[in-house]
C-alpha cells in the first residue's frame, strides 16, 4: 500500500510540475525576454541539457545564444537537436581568445597573474564565458549545469565583479506552485531567497539580500513585494543570537527601504497562514500574507526550497544571482532543459537597464 501511495504522490507531484511549467508565470517570463533581443552566452556545451535548451530557446526567439564548447562535437553528441540559430565558439580556437586574455590580464595583474597564466585561463569556458560578458559581447551569462557553484561565481566575483552599492552578491527562487497556486500562494509563486549562494550573512548582508529580492521579485515574477524575515520566532517570542541577527536586519531594511512592505521576525506559518497570523502578529501588514521569503542563513534556505519541490510539488527556477554587476547565474546540477530555458529567460530580464 505504501508504495501504491507513493507512486500515486509522485504522480501528482509530477502533474502539479507540468501545470506550474505551462502557467501563465513562467510563460509571461519568456514573452517578455522575447521582445528584447538579449544576447546569452550558455558556458557547458558538454551538457547535453545545455545544448538541448540552447536549441529551444534560439526556437522560440527567447534570447539569441552562444553556446561555448567545440562544434563538431557538440552536433555530433546531439544530432537531434535543431542548432541552426544557434552560435557556437569554442573557446580553444576563437579569434577573442587573445583580446579575453589581455583583459583578463589587466584584472588579475594585480594579483598576482602572469600574461600566460591570464592565456591559459581564458581557455577555461566559464572565464571565457565571463570575459565575453565584461567586455559587453553578450549580455548575460547562465552556467553550472555540470561545474559546482565555485567555478561558475569564481569568474563572476573576479571578473564582472558586484554592481556599485552592493555589499554582497546573494541569490533567490522563483518557486512556482503547483496547479496554479492555492488559497497561502494565491499569486502561484513564491519567492525564497538566499537558498544557493552565502552560508551566514551579517545584519546588514541579509538585509541588502531582502531588498535585492524584493526588486527581484517585481521586475521578475511581476508580483508586489510582501517580504517576511524568516526566523524561529515571531516578534519576539524567542531569544537567541539568531534571533537578534533576523530583527537587525529587518531594522535594517525598513530604515533602507520604508515604503516595502517588509516585516520581520516571523515564523514560516505565521508569514503564510492568516490564521496564524492573526494570533501571532496581528499587527503585521506583512504576516498572513507573505509572497517574498528571506531565510535567515543557506542551511535554512536551502532545506527549505528542497522540501517545497519535492514534497510539495513546487517548480524551483534557479537559484538566480542578483547584485553582479552584469547578470551571471549558476544552476542546480540537477537541473532539467526546462529549467535552463527558464534560467536564460530571467538573466534576459536581469540585462534590462
Amino acid at each position: 500500500m505504501a508504495g501504491f501511495l507513493d507512486k500515486v504522490k509522485k504522480s501528482v507531484n509530477d502533474l502539479g510540475r507540468k501545470i506550474a511549467e505551462s502557467g501563465t508565470i513562467v510563460q509571461e517570463i519568456k514573452k517578455k525576454a522575447s521582445v528584447l533581443d538579449k544576447k546569452i552566452v550558455l558556458c557547458e556545451g558538454e551538457d547535453s541539457r545545455v545544448v538541448e535548451a540552447a536549441g529551444i530557446c534560439a526556437q522560440e526567439h527567447i534570447a539569441k545564444i552562444v553556446l561555448l564548447g567545440n562544434p563538431d562535437r557538440i552536433k555530433a553528441d546531439n544530432p537531434d537537436v535543431d542548432l541552426s540559430e544557434v552560435e557556437i565558439v569554442d573557446p580553444a580556437t576563437s579569434p577573442k581568445l587573445g583580446e579575453y586574455a589581455s583583459l583578463l590580464y589587466e584584472l588579475r595583474k594585480a594579483k598576482g597573474m602572469t600574461e600566460e597564466q591570464a592565456k591559459e585561463q581564458a581557455k577555461d569556458a566559464t572565464f571565457f564565458g565571463a570575459l565575453m560578458l565584461k567586455a559587453g559581447d553578450v549580455d548575460g551569462l547562465v552556467s553550472g549545469a555540470c561545474h559546482s557553484t565555485a567555478n561558475t561565481l569564481r569568474p563572476g566575483l573576479q571578473i564582472i565583479k558586484t554592481a556599485p552599492g552592493v555589499s554582497a552578491v546573494s541569490s533567490f527562487n522563483l518557486m512556482v506552485a503547483p496547479f496554479g497556486g492555492n488559497e497561502y500562494v494565491p499569486d502561484g509563486v513564491l519567492v525564497f531567497a538566499d537558498c544557493g549562494l552565502n552560508p551566514t550573512y551579517t545584519a546588514e548582508g541579509l538585509a541588502d539580500c531582502a531588498l535585492a529580492t524584493a526588486k527581484s521579485a517585481k521586475e521578475i515574477a511581476g508580483v508586489d513585494p510582501k517580504v517576511a524575515m524568516l526566523s524561529f520566532s515571531t516578534m519576539g517570542s524567542a531569544k537567541h543570537d539568531y534571533v537578534t541577527l533576523v530583527q537587525e536586519a529587518t531594522k535594517i531594511a525598513k530604515e533602507k527601504a520604508p515604503d516595502l512592505a517588509l516585516d520581520g521576525e516571523l515564523q514560516f506559518d505565521a508569514a503564510l497562514v492568516p490564521s496564524v497570523a492573526k494570533l501571532k502578529a496581528p499587527n503585521s501588514p506583512v504576516a498572513g500574507q507573505a509572497n517574498v521569503l528571506i531565510f535567515p542563513d543557506l542551511q535554512s534556505g536551502n532545506i527549505g526550497y528542497k522540501i517545497a519541490e519535492r514534497l510539495g510539488g513546487f517548480q524551483a527556477i534557479g537559484p538566480i544571482c542578483q547584485g553582479f554587476a552584469k547578470p551571471l547565474n549558476d544552476l542546480s546540477r540537477g537541473c532539467k532543459a526546462s529549467d535552463i530555458v527558464c534560467a536564460v529567460a530571467i538573466t534576459a530580464l536581469q540585462a534590462v537597464k
